[in-house]
């Protein structure tokens, strides 16, 4: 008896210690640490409850945000749709205005896809402009759908002639708002902001058609001299266009 007295004022305390802690463990692990985090709630209660008026009032804010930013949408779609009005109604023939319904950030530059189809009268080699030019042609054509192949496409390639000059040469799509313009000639006749149009010899499309403005010109380009030029659609942010009948030779 002495030696158990003797051990157990020495460890006993320690022993008592140890299955306590063994229990709140075990106590914890059954209740997934439910009751720290009930506990947790009721002592942060005091200092994140928000009054109801400011509440309200933060809700209120959050919601006209929502209806200016949705305002402001609207405008600008509608500005952009009296734009494409204006420009339809300057067109002599008659033209299919087309939206945007299909893009692919992978393709962003290359093609984009028309909510307007063969059911529409669209048929492929159909040019597709819209504010500031063109934009490309109808490569493909599905009954409510058809695909453009864009004028900045890397593998696009439209006769161009220089407005101001008539000199002539070939823009090649460089898969941005950049594209490049190789001259047939050796000395182009050929000045910075000078207006590029399609060429009136062009097989795919009609002439006249505004492309862009020249940037800058390399007169010792190889294996001819080029021009770097800005198209003048908007082709980066796309939502509509206008496709037009032509009978590509």
């Amino acid at each position: 008896m002495l030696i158990v007295r003797r051990w157990y004022v020495r460890y006993g305390s320690k022993l008592m210690w140890a299955v306590v802690s063994v229990g709140v463990g075990w106590f914890f692990r059954q209740t997934q640490g439910a009751p720290i985090l009930e506990l947790y709630y009721w002592l942060s209660l005091p200092f994140k409850q928000t009054p109801p008026v400011l509440l309200q009032e933060r809700l209120t804010n959050a919601r006209i945000q929502e209806l200016e930013m949705h305002l402001a949408e609207l405008e600008r779609q509608n500005k952009q749709l009296r734009k494409l009005l204006g420009y339809f109604e300057t067109q002599s023939q008659s033209v299919i205005t087309a939206p945007i319904i299909g893009r692919s950030a992978d393709d962003w530059w290359r093609q984009v896809i028309l909510g307007r189809g063969s059911q529409d009268g669209v048929e492929v080699g159909f040019i597709v402009t819209g504010i500031g030019g063109i934009i490309g042609r109808v490569v493909d054509v599905t009954i409510h759908t058809s695909r453009v192949l864009l004028v900045s496409d890397p593998t696009s390639r439209v006769g161009a002639t220089v407005s101001r000059s008539r000199t002539m040469g070939l823009v090649e799509g460089k898969g941005s708002q950049i594209v490049v313009m190789r001259f047939f000639e050796k000395v182009p006749k050929v000045h910075p902001g000078d207006i590029i149009t399609t060429s009136p010899v062009s097989r795919i499309f009609p002439g006249g058609l505004p492309i862009g403005r020249v940037e800058s010109v390399n007169f010792e380009g190889s294996p001819a001299p080029q021009a770097v030029i800005k198209l003048t659609a908007p082709i980066n942010d796309l939502e509509w266009a206008i496709i037009t009948p032509f009978d590509s030779k």
